[in-house]
């Protein structure tokens, strides 16, 4: 058995995410990484419809990254959520959310969630 992963990495975005009503006012920026793992058999075609299509994975973070919330929980779970739903043969599905710059001082500073799913 073999097991596929698909994946999108570093996906940049400015979206309006932030406990404090002045970060969703200005945004921040965001990387989110998310990979989906499936299993597949040796007999796969060359098809965009035998795998999965990153460009829809992407398109549905997309979406769920303009939306205005205060946490970035929230966030990957719905993305979790959605994709689980999208994607109902996944066997894993793997989201992290990084802010970058988060507003509570220091240099150079990251914070990130990560939700995993596994069947």
């Amino acid at each position: 058995m073999l097991i596929q992963k698909v994946a999108i990495e570093d996906a940049r975005f400015h979206s309006p995410i932030g406990y404090y009503e002045e970060e969703r006012k200005l945004g921040n920026e965001f990387l989110v990484d998310i990979q989906v793992s499936l299993k597949v058999d040796f007999t796969r075609s060359d098809e965009l419809d035998d795998t999965l299509n990153y460009e829809e994975l992407y398109k549905i973070v997309s979406n769920i990254m303009e939306k205005e919330r205060k946490l970035l929980e929230s966030a990957a779970q719905e993305i979790l959520i959605v994709v689980k739903n999208n994607f109902d043969f996944a066997d894993l599905i793997d989201v992290k959310i990084r802010k970058l710059n988060p507003p509570f001082g220091g240099g150079l500073a990251n914070a990130s969630v990560q939700l995993v799913y596994e069947k």
